[in-house]
């Protein structure tokens, strides 16, 4: 049975947290389970807000780290296997999204065509490649956004830089600047929200392969690319009648499901620390 929806924090090496390691290169001893996750906090980590009120930070965070997990440490470990065929050439990664998530354009028809894209490029992927595609989605926690500068200024006002709608807001006021802590609640909620749609579409026959040309976009339809589009469509659905008269069963999960993962930029540690949970099964986090 294929999974459905797993996000996962990828970070790419050019948007990672920078951290500067402490003067001492002594080295450091193991550190016991518990604290594992919290170690980041012996470092100086760059690229995180300065919140006016770390304890109602710290207040929030434990109400999120007490939250239902948003994945299953299962769901990573399958992701994870995937990745390794990827990495000796047995499979190919397509990954999308948006450069960050706003809380205003939040709506399911977004995220339907979202997912309708990723899903046209991976089939194409797959059908050209002859090998299984892995979808990774940039969403259901992309909220965060790397500054190259603190503060903005603008005809003369300087405030502090616009940081993404999980720190604070991007309207050019003393007061929507301000890192709030509780926009940690509102992202958590809206990445449940996101995965809870996400999975629907990935095991609720959306993606199935039977579709394949109902996935095309409405601006798409009178163009090149979409005609093009279109054109591997159809020589999909007639590949899949040629399986059917084969006495393949259209109705079975391999056919009518799909894999698909999430991901986004671990950037603000505060809410990644509160989001990671014990996988129960190896003893790791």
């Amino acid at each position: 049975m294929p999974l459905c929806t797993t996000p996962l924090c990828v970070c790419p090496s050019s948007a990672r947290p920078q951290f500067r390691h402490p003067r001492t290169h002594a080295p450091t001893p193991p550190l016991p389970p518990a604290p594992r996750i919290r170690s980041w906090r012996s470092f100086e980590a760059l690229q995180q807000p300065q919140y006016p009120d770390q304890a109602a930070v710290d207040a929030v965070c434990k109400d999120i780290a007490n939250m239902p997990p948003l994945i299953f440490a299962g769901e990573c470990r399958t992701l994870q296997s995937r990745l390794a065929k990827a990495s000796t050439g047995d499979a190919f990664i397509i990954t999308g999204g948006d450069c960050a998530e706003s809380f205003s354009q939040f709506g399911a028809n977004r995220i339907r065509d979202f997912y309708r894209v990723l899903l046209q490029m991976a089939v194409v992927l797959a059908f050209g490649g002859g090998v299984p595609v892995v979808k990774l989605g940039r969403i259901a926690g992309q909220f965060a956004k790397p500054r190259s500068a603190n503060d903005e200024t603008i005809d003369g006002v300087t405030l502090p830089a616009y940081r993404g709608d999980i720190i604070n807001g991007p309207e050019f006021t003393a007061e929507a600047r301000i890192p709030d802590p509780n926009r940690l609640v509102r992202a958590y909620n809206q990445s449940a929200a996101t995965l809870n749609l996400l999975r629907g579409f990935s095991a609720g026959g959306y993606a199935g392969l039977s579709r394949v040309s109902q996935w095309n976009l409405d601006f798409m339809a009178a163009t090149p690319e979409g005609n093009a589009y279109m054109d591997l469509a159809k020589r999909v659905d007639e590949a899949i009648q040629f399986m059917i008269a084969c006495g393949m069963d259209p109705s079975s999960p391999l056919m009518r499901e799909t894999e698909f993962y999430t991901c986004h930029e671990a950037l603000l540690l505060d809410y990644e620390e509160s989001l990671t949970r014990l996988d129960s099964t190896t003893g790791n986090w």
